[in-house]
């Protein structure tokens, strides 16, 4: 599905950022997901080393190699569903609104939208080593409501995303101040 038909993008809007984690916070999910493909093959040469004979026999076999897919399958499972969250979890910004979309678990999702010009605060937050030498980190949109606060973790140059927002904000504020005018 294209971008603009999962927003229902209106006609006279824009994409202008598409907001995702940076992809050196997936790194080490995916030093693990080798780590532990690697852990039954070490035990393979482990145990054919040491118990040569437990190999030999079929049923001993069979049940490793059950224990072993069972393995290789929930570790695939885990990989799946971490690179789903960390892949859907987005935040676009069009010239009109901002929407959230927190990928929660595999069949678990949430969507918030905001407009613009409701954006009272914008804050950046870039904490560690990583994060300051990859520059990224944390953006944080607050509104007057206290059930709207959107949350963009780990992207890629938070600061200027920050004012990019701000600026957006100010621009939609004084469209719909002028409309409101026109209107009265």
């Amino acid at each position: 599905m294209h971008l603009a038909a999962f927003i229902k993008q209106k006609s006279y809007e824009k994409i202008l950022y598409v907001l995702r984690h940076h992809w050196i916070t997936f790194v080490p999910i995916a030093v693990l997901f080798l780590i532990l493909m690697a852990i039954p093959f070490a035990l393979y040469f482990l145990v054919s080393s040491l118990f040569p004979a437990l190999l030999e026999n079929q049923i001993s076999y069979a049940m490793l190699v059950l224990f072993a897919s069972a393995y290789f399958l929930a570790i695939y499972l885990f990989f799946f569903t971490r690179f789903i969250e960390f892949y859907l979890d987005i935040t676009i910004v069009t010239n009109d609104r901002l929407m959230d979309v927190e990928q929660r678990s595999l069949f678990s999702r949430s969507i918030s939208e905001l407009d613009l010009y409701r954006i009272q605060d914008v804050t950046s937050d870039v904490h560690g080593v990583f994060a300051t030498f990859f520059n990224y980190g944390t953006v944080s949109i607050k509104t007057a409501s206290n059930n709207i606060n959107v949350v963009a973790h780990d992207i890629p140059r938070p600061n200027k995303i920050r004012e990019a927002l701000i600026q957006l904000a100010d621009q939609d504020r004084k469209y719909h101040i002028h409309d409101a005018t026109l209107n009265e």
